[in-house]
């Protein structure tokens, strides 16, 4: 079930305790963190390697992921809809506090 409101949020400090609630099932999250990581690697590797035609897989790796969590394991709709930059930011401050152990997945 959504906490989704009808409020709109203009400071994504306000907007990442709706983002973490928006992701409170741990195979999302997880989902989300794996899909976080296959960005980071395959944009690594087209630069390391100059195979530009990896970054085509970004988008499939990232929202790949995090898509299958929200529609099967968290049963709402992405935060990216309604909110394409705060949600980008968030998956990025979400990753790196999965990694600082400050979110458990």
């Amino acid at each position: 079930m959504s906490t989704r409101t009808a409020e709109r949020f203009t400071r994504f400090a306000d907007f990442y305790p709706f983002y973490l609630a928006e992701h409170s099932n741990p195979t999302c999250r997880r989902l989300h963190f794996i899909g976080s990581l296959l960005v980071l690697s395959i944009l690594a590797y087209a630069l390391i390697t100059q195979q530009w035609l990896w970054l085509l897989a970004i988008p499939l790796a990232g929202y790949g992921f995090a898509w299958v969590g929200h529609f099967i394991f968290e049963k709402n709709r992405p935060a990216t809809f309604q909110y394409p930059l705060y949600s980008f930011l968030g998956d990025w401050v979400m990753l790196k506090d999965m990694l600082t152990g400050k979110i458990r997945f």
